[in-house]
């Protein structure tokens, strides 16, 4: 709070106090006082007025300037009130007592909110449960009709995907970081696909992923597994292939999946990883893309620790690159 900004607030003060200044001065004259005295009446009364004026200023700016300054500092505002010392003067101690019930029943709602938004993951997630076994079911009912069993894939692909977005925010309480070979988890990914890589004649290709990883294999298996969903569902007419080739380096692993499929234009490459972003490929595909996919990638990704990236071009190649750090890396980091 600067001082200009406070003296222009108490205008109507200065304007009272001229006047008062002004009566006295004419009393004073009255009373016949010498011009010695009228003057010392006067500037002590000036005085007394701007010490007071001054005293109210630095008290109140010490507590305005720390309540503006934690505001813009903190990234949880509604802390706000925690972070506050109660002012010693009456204005501020109405503002204190005003942000802090604002604050409880901000904290009110927002636990009413957390406790319906957790009801509702443990129905999704229940019903995704319940969902899943009908599915599995149909599968084996169908098992000789291949068109069928594509459907019934999609669909368990779909449930799977709502699951993993559920669980996403709380994606730590579900996973167990240690180290798993990663051409179990791939193979795994190939045995979901295998349907469809053989009847739309892809060629599936794995070199050099007899590594081990620290990851979560629940979790990357889920990952690698909507990269090549998508390899498939965007694949080249003639000729396709997704090739995914792992590298072991000092500090690292990488898993690159390669396809020679559509491609991402240019202008969607930056987006891709955004929530429900389907891009040009999505919206022209047989199967509508949820935009789903990549994004839940990217997050669960983040939460594993890895990094991932993608690079395209349109009618020729996607490649996504997936980097899972070592222990000897996190060792580093924490020192």
């Amino acid at each position: 709070m600067k001082l200009s900004t406070y003296l222009k607030d108490k205008l109507y003060a200065f304007l009272i106090f001229v006047v008062y200044i002004i009566i006295l001065i004419l009393f004073l004259i009255a009373l016949k006082l010498t011009s010695s005295i009228i003057i010392f009446i006067t500037v002590f009364t000036v005085v007394i007025f701007s010490l007071i004026l001054l005293y109210d200023y630095f008290r109140k700016r010490k507590f305005y300037n720390e309540l503006l300054d934690k505001l813009n500092t903190l990234d949880k505002k509604y802390l706000l009130i925690e972070m506050l010392l109660e002012p010693n003067f009456l204005e501020g101690k109405i503002l204190y007592d005003v942000l802090d019930e604002v604050n409880k029943n901000e904290h009110d709602l927002i636990s009413k909110l957390k406790k319906r938004q957790d009801d509702f993951k443990e129905y999704i997630e229940l019903w995704i449960h319940e969902v899943k076994l009908p599915l599995a079911s149909l599968t084996l009912m169908n098992r000789k009709d291949k068109s069928t069993l594509r459907v019934l894939k999609e669909l368990e692909d779909y449930v799977e995907q709502i699951l993993y977005y559920v669980r996403c925010e709380n994606a730590n309480n579900d996973y167990l970081i240690k180290e798993w070979d990663l051409d179990t988890i791939i193979k795994n990914v190939a045995l979901r696909n295998k349907d469809d890589l053989l009847a739309l004649n892809i060629d599936f290709k794995v070199d050099n992923c007899n590594l081990k990883v620290l990851t979560d294999s629940k979790w990357l298996e889920f990952i690698i597994n909507q990269i090549v969903s998508n390899s498939i569902k965007y694949k080249k007419d003639k000729d396709a292939f997704i090739e995914i080739t792992g590298k072991d380096y000092k500090n690292y692993i990488t898993i690159t999946i390669y396809d020679n499929g559509k491609g991402i234009s240019k202008s969607d490459l930056p987006r891709v990883f955004n929530e429900t972003f389907t891009g040009a490929n999505g919206r022209i595909a047989s199967s509508k893309s949820t935009g789903m996919g990549l994004y839940l990638c990217r997050e669960l990704c983040e939460k594993l620790g890895h990094k991932i990236e993608i690079d395209s071009k349109i009618d020729e190649y996607t490649k996504v690159i997936i980097t899972i750090y070592k222990k000897d890396f996190y060792n580093v980091t924490k020192k």
